[in-house]
């Protein structure tokens, strides 16, 4: 619980810079409702992890698939050609592992320190797929 509340503490700092938009996220693009997302990760999961997160965002795909919407649509392959450039057998949460702690073992646990550096890896390189996929459209 302690990591937990390391990791909101440094959310809630975080999110001091990010208007929040207490708004209908409906009318919102993918990019500005996970910028929200981004800023306040416990505000909509409960506490902050990297496990929480990823489990969050799975299921925001999943469901925006499932509406219509690419969700997170190519995010995966995005991370393996612009960021690896090599195969990877590993979903998109183990890559921005890769990326965010290339010498981690993938066995030992996270650090609280290390957590917060792969979320803000992580909300880093979304912000800049769904920039790019944006750019696109």
């Amino acid at each position: 619980m302690e990591k937990a509340m390391g990791l909101d503490t440094h959310f809630a700092r975080r999110a001091q810079d990010v208007e929040l938009k207490p708004i209908d996220p409906n009318p919102l693009t993918e990019r500005e409702y996970l910028q929200q997302f981004a800023a306040r990760p416990g505000m909509f999961i409960g506490f902050t992890s990297v496990r929480g997160v990823t489990c969050f965002l799975d299921g925001y795909d999943y469901a925006a698939r499932r509406s219509g919407s690419p969700g997170l649509d190519g995010f995966r392959d995005w991370l393996l050609a612009n960021h690896l450039r090599r195969h990877s057998s590993f979903a998109w949460p183990g890559l921005v592992k890769q990326i965010a702690l290339p010498e981690w073992d993938f066995v030992t646990d996270l650090s609280p320190e290390q957590e917060i550096h792969t979320l803000e890896v992580l909300f880093d390189l979304l912000d800049r797929f769904l920039a790019e996929r944006e750019a696109v459209s």
